[in-house]
């Protein structure tokens, strides 16, 4: 049932203060691990030669990743799947003009044709890119198919789907990873390997955000769902692109985690005014501010903070600041680097100088070819190339993903906790220990490779 948990904790509070413990903080329930299930942490498959791939939802995201896809090395689509039957002959177009095999399955034109999909049995991966209503019965279903899932932002709304997703992987020994592709841009690569070798001292703070106008955007969403979802519900509704990369640079659930959020948010000044242009009628119950900012703190005393807004005209922007005890790396609004510099203060690295400083910070997986082909083939500047790369890559060596169940986990809870949050004067909120236990006994972040 959707957003039961979240519902029935902000009834209680609103009841009997349940939830509400002697320090003032807001906790869910963090749910026994399932008999005879193990963390997923570091997960292996069996490798897999060829990576046989169905694509389900062919729209903006996905419309584009059947073509990614088909050029990464070790890849081939398989099959499709959309409720618009016009989006799989698009696709089959996109196939065949780039000479590739026709798909052996193809599925629309039915509410739950992805069922199908997932059951084909030429599949090894099922990549999901429909509407955010759909990621979750999609991917537990195709792990209940023994498929390994891919799914884009955000993979899960709630905290019930979250623990679901969690205990699917868990149980089914099928990796399910989030498709944030903002964790493979060139800027926080580099920035993420100079965080690895110590630039920055020890990183105290961070800071990420989607600032995005939607306003030329909103026609493409089908059946105008993604206006709808932010007129029914409050909160940071999408915090992966900005909490992802930095997330990876403070190590979460790799030797620290998130453990406390509070968020504020402005009234609803241009969601409701959009709203009612599109729908012809005043909309007075439009739920989502137009701004969104929430801190966090984590286990060992560093901060984070993220902030939404996709209403006002303000340049986008993810942020993507690193604050440390001797450095400071920024992507918004001009990507530069700034570095103690004994009594003389800081030193700026920046514009031309910044790009041959980052050349000594190579990111590991990023070889000259891999960057070479991920420009040439783009997808918001080739990061979404690096992305399908780098997952198919991981399957066909037998390698653990560069993001986990965990990470999808830590980085959705966001908007359901935030909500939470906001709807109890915002008081601050447990982030619960998704791993139960394991955040702390694993290795620092690194990127898989094997030797070719």
């Amino acid at each position: 049932m959707k957003h039961t948990l979240i519902v029935l904790c902000m009834a209680a509070l609103a009841v009997a203060g349940c939830g509400k413990a002697a320090d003032g903080i807001i906790r869910t329930e963090v749910p026994a691990r399932p008999a005879g299930q193990e963390n997923v942490i570091g997960l292996t498959a069996e490798p897999i030669e060829t990576v046989r791939i169905g694509v389900v939802g062919l729209g903006m995201r996905g419309g584009d990743a059947v073509g990614r896809l088909s050029l990464v090395p070790g890849a081939v689509v398989t099959a499709l799947c959309d409720l618009l039957p016009e989006r799989v002959e698009n696709s089959l177009g996109t196939l065949a003009s780039m000479g590739k095999p026709a798909p052996t399955g193809t599925y629309s034109g039915e509410e739950e044709s992805w069922r199908g999909l997932c059951e084909q049995e030429d599949i090894d991966l099922v990549y999901i890119c429909t509407d955010w209503l759909h990621h979750y019965p999609i991917a537990m279903y195709a792990m209940e198919c023994g498929k390994h899932v891919a799914i884009e932002v955000p993979a899960a709304l709630d905290m019930e789907e979250i623990w679901g997703l969690i205990n699917q992987s868990e149980k089914t020994r099928r990796h399910c990873m989030m498709l944030e592709n903002c964790c493979y841009d060139f800027f926080e690569m580099s920035t993420l390997e100079m965080a690895r070798r110590g630039c920055f001292g020890e990183v105290i703070h961070v800071e990420g955000s989607y600032l995005h106008n939607l306003d030329p955007f909103w026609d493409e969403y089908w059946n105008d769902w993604r206006l709808s979802y932010n007129r029914r519900f409050r909160g940071d509704n999408y915090p992966t692109h900005g909490l992802g990369p930095i997330c990876q640079v403070l190590g979460i659930h790799r030797g620290d985690r998130m453990t406390t959020l509070v968020s504020m948010d402005t009234k609803p000044f241009r969601g409701a005014k959009t709203a009612s242009e599109r729908y012809g009628k005043e909309v007075t119950d439009f739920a989502h501010g137009d701004q969104t900012s929430t801190l966090i703190r984590t286990e060992k005393g560093k901060t984070i903070l993220i902030q939404h807004d996709v209403m006002t005209p303000r340049p986008y922007s993810r942020m993507y600041q690193v604050v440390g005890t001797d450095g400071y790396a920024a992507k918004y609004p001009v990507q530069q680097y700034c570095f103690r510099e004994g009594e003389k203060g800081e030193k700026t690295i920046s514009g031309e100088e910044l790009k041959a400083f980052q050349s000594g910070y190579r990111n590991p997986i990023l070889t000259a070819e891999l960057e070479r082909v991920a420009r040439e083939v783009g997808g918001h500047g080739g990061m979404d190339f690096i992305m399908d790369y780098r997952l198919v890559y991981c399957l066909r060596h037998g390698l653990p993903l560069d993001m986990d169940v965990y990470d999808l986990a830590e980085w959705c809870c966001v908007a359901p906790l935030s909500r939470l949050s906001l709807e109890n004067g915002s008081m601050p909120v447990e982030v619960p220990d998704f791993t139960r236990g394991a955040w702390d006994r694993v290795p620092a972040f690194h990127y898989a490779l094997v030797e070719e």
